[in-house]
């Protein structure tokens, strides 16, 4: 049941915004009442902070299957921006909650000790690939994890974050299935290249 509230508070924090989404609408979706949905989450900034932790906690579990530690650094960077894009295009809803908690001025992602662990993973895996990369002379050394993580972030987020207003001004010849892919390999290029001594 918990599982089901939180798919279904996902997709309406989503589409309406922590003020705009509302809890009867929830209900409804899964068939059970407000309720019983404050008995599981207690109130509506509770259950939208549980999920913003499941949807870190799922991407965050979703890189750790990669298994980027038993590739050479350069080809796990790589990967590791490839997942991302694909990550993110398919999960338009992780990327809407993350554009609301910044409306927000991630005021509820401070309140969680959960997502603060989760994300040092993260960290973690970009810094394993730079000690490796660095020991062997492939990753320049003044580059650092932190870095290189806002930069995968920044360049897979906007391009489903402003999708919209980039293909309203310039249209949307960048957003079909053969350039989205190209996209992909030139974003995976530019942070393999940044990285590399």
């Amino acid at each position: 049941m918990q599982a089901d509230i939180l798919r279904a508070a996902t997709e309406e924090f989503a589409r309406n915004g922590l003020d705009g989404a509302r809890i009867s609408d929830i209900a409804e979706r899964t068939r059970t009442t407000k309720r019983m949905i404050f008995y599981y989450f207690q109130d509506k900034q509770t259950l939208y902070r549980r999920v913003l932790e499941e949807a870190y906690r799922k991407i965050r579990a979703e890189e750790a299957e990669l298994n980027l530690g038993a590739l050479p650094p350069l080809q796990a960077l790589r990967r590791l921006v490839e997942f991302t894009f694909d990550h993110h295009r398919r999960s338009e809803p992780f990327i809407r909650l993350v554009m609301i908690e910044n409306i927000h001025a991630a005021r509820h992602l401070r309140d969680s000790d959960l997502i603060a662990r989760v994300n040092d993973s993260a960290i973690e895996r970009i810094r394993d690939i730079c000690t490796r990369g660095q020991a062997t002379g492939e990753i320049r050394p003044d580059i650092t994890p932190l870095e290189l993580h806002w930069m995968i972030s920044a360049l897979c987020f906007f391009n489903v974050s402003n999708r919209p207003t980039f293909g309203t001004n310039f249209g949307d010849e960048l957003f079909t299935e053969q350039a989205q892919a190209r996209l992909r390999e030139r974003v995976a290029d530019m942070v393999v290249a940044a990285a590399r001594a």
